[in-house]
């Protein structure tokens, strides 16, 4: 199996191009190749694959071999691989995930893609669709009670759910002992994506990320999306917000006309 290993703000997968190769059991192979001991080491594996009714189609699969709908960094990724390997001559592309046909507008430099902006689609904040078991939706500074610890989150959907807890310093928390708690808590069905914020200004928020399937990674382009959203609904940022990850900084902006999510980051 020939493959590439990309990342977006260090957030790492093993890319193959199912134009010319076939995976046939991609589950395990997710498993073995995102091994940083005995594999290759990545957050998981992305397949480019053919589609009816998009240009390319990414299909997406977490380090423990799960399926996933949707990674915004992975996806950026596929915009770059696509185009400098000449798959397309396009700058404006479309690429089918489980979250629905994502937009993308590479940005190029020497016939190389060096950002990517994604039209990410609406945020859903409806709690049955995130989805998550709350009294009250949108879930906006809920309090949620966590290893006996009282929490608040506002939860957001971006194809895939995200729940986002502001915080005093993300840098001290202790994730690979507390995220699981919160990727499987039993609010959340079908697990989440736990963000740790701390807003900076009005325009910059730092964050840590908690991914359900992969653990803690370098970034999280749906989570920043849901970060940026979540501070808008709280009333702590403006629509533009540059969210400062562990690997990187990507720009959000709320195009509140089309109600969707831009984001803006390297491959």
């Amino acid at each position: 199996m020939k493959f590439t290993k990309m990342q977006g703000c260090g957030n790492d997968y093993v890319y193959v191009n199912c134009l010319k190769e076939k995976v046939v059991r991609p589950e395990e192979t997710a498993i073995r190749v995102s091994d940083r001991h005995c594999g290759i080491g990545s957050d998981g594996l992305i397949l480019i694959c053919p589609s009816a009714v998009a240009d390319f189609e990414m299909v997406m699969y977490n380090a423990d071999g799960s399926r996933s709908q949707m990674c915004g960094n992975g996806i950026r990724c596929v915009g770059k691989y696509v185009y400098d390997y000449g798959l397309t001559d396009k700058t404006e592309i479309t690429v089918e995930t489980l979250a629905g046909i994502k937009h993308l507008q590479l940005h190029t430099e020497n016939g190389k893609v060096t950002e990517v902006t994604v039209d990410m689609g609406a945020p859903i904040t409806e709690a049955i669709k995130i989805p998550v078991f709350a009294e009250k939706s949108p879930v906006i500074n809920a309090p949620i009670v966590i290893d006996g610890k009282e929490e608040h989150m506002t939860c957001v959907s971006m194809g895939n759910p995200h729940a986002v807890f502001f915080v005093e310093d993300p840098g001290k928390l202790s994730l690979e002992a507390i995220g699981p708690s919160y990727e499987f808590h039993p609010a959340f069905p079908e697990r989440v994506n736990a963000e740790f914020v701390k807003v900076l200004d009005r325009k910059n928020v730092e964050m840590r990320v908690w991914e359900r399937g992969s653990g803690e990674t370098l970034a999280c382009g749906t989570g920043a999306c849901a970060v940026a959203y979540a501070c808008i609904l709280n009333g702590y940022t403006e629509d533009e917000v540059t969210v400062k990850l562990l690997g990187g900084d990507l720009r959000i902006r709320y195009d509140r006309e089309k109600n969707t999510i831009l984001m803006t980051g390297p491959a």
